[in-house]
């Protein structure tokens, strides 16, 4: 019973349209290649429309909401997961209207984020970081990112 609670919690997040037309949202991730301890990591986030009907997706576990959420799998050059310090909210589902945003046709939504905000940074090297929540957000093949915090 809690393993189908669970899966419709997921499936009630995911990617819709605003009509039939087929087509999917496309995500990319940039950072900031090289930076110091103590600085900012700032995250770049694009969601982007390719399609000729407005799309929307849910905002839970992404960038758009802030750090509520461990939406980054974030891992450093011998593969030790970084400490997540950011808030765990808990989510009402089905997602109200007001968690969707809306990607207008052939445009786009992009959010720029503070990864130190919420993450545990202070340790200089090579660090990796994959999205982790498209079954929440419904944000699919989002590319992973590779960046150096340096002294």
């Amino acid at each position: 019973m809690a393993a189908s609670l669970l899966l419709l919690a997921f499936a009630a997040c995911k990617t819709s349209r605003s009509d039939s037309s087929k087509g999917k949202l496309e995500t990319t991730m940039s950072v900031t290649p090289h930076a110091g301890v103590n600085q900012p990591v700032m995250l770049h986030f694009v969601v982007y429309n390719p399609t000729k009907s407005e799309l929307q997706f849910c905002k839970y576990h992404t960038p758009f909401e802030g750090f509520l959420s461990t939406f980054l799998d974030l891992k450093s050059a011998n593969g030790r997961e970084v400490e997540y310090r950011g808030a765990m909210a808990k989510r009402m589902m089905p997602p109200p209207a007001s968690a969707y945003i809306k990607v207008p046709a052939k445009d786009s939504v992009v959010v720029d984020i503070d990864i130190t905000k919420g993450y545990n940074l202070k340790t200089p090297g090579l660090y990796t970081a994959k999205y982790n929540s498209g079954a929440m957000s419904g944000l699919e093949k989002v590319n992973e990112i590779t960046f150096t915090v340096v002294r």
